[in-house]
């Protein structure tokens, strides 16, 4: 039976079967990188003592940490979906600043569960500072309710799914060629 085995088809099938399961074997070990780092983002947020906000960069290193800025000057505020603090489904308003440290820093004022127009000045803001990054108001602009606060736990961590779905890619791969090659066995006699 090897005798009548397509030599460059079983080789290419091989290759695409052992990239897949060695993908999968990546996804398990992203999967525990995410973990970790969750892990860390949820040590980082009970921290008490307030990080400066992150002008420029990620600002990975304070991610769900307590933060505050002066918006010297509000240059949009734009609405996006949200939730509340109650756990409502609604519209967050979201603010761009400028602020004395010459930077743009974008601040989650509050939630409203219809379309409004907020009228902001600026001024101080303290709160969280979530992915992005963003601020995220621990007291909402007048006329809003408060957001939720940015939940570590809230990150995806898909990993795990797909490395079932690259084994599975991987054992389906094997399956249709032992058929393929099952068929033209027969097909040979």
């Amino acid at each position: 039976m090897i005798r009548q085995l397509p030599i460059i088809p079983t080789v290419l099938v091989l290759a695409a079967v052992v990239t897949m399961v060695w993908l999968g074997f990546w996804q398990l070990g992203r999967a525990a990188e995410k973990d970790a780092l969750i892990e860390q983002y949820s040590a980082s947020s009970a921290v008490t003592q307030e990080a400066e906000f992150p002008i420029s960069g990620p600002g990975e290193d304070v991610w769900f940490r307590r933060s505050s800025i002066d918006c010297e000057q509000v240059l949009s505020i734009e609405t996006i979906a949200g939730t509340s603090a109650r756990g409502q489904k609604g519209w967050a308003q979201r603010a761009t600043c400028a602020t004395s440290a010459g930077g743009e820093v974008t601040v989650d004022i509050g939630f409203s569960r219809d379309l409004i127009d907020v009228e902001w000045d600026g001024g101080p803001v303290s709160g969280i500072v979530a992915p992005g990054p963003r601020l995220v108001a621990s007291t909402p602009v007048s006329g809003l309710e408060p957001l939720a606060e940015p939940d570590p736990n809230d990150l995806p961590n898909n990993h795990m799914a797909y490395v079932g779905q690259w084994f599975f890619f991987a054992l389906t791969a094997l399956v249709i060629y032992w058929l393929a090659v099952r068929a033209r066995i027969r097909r040979a006699r």
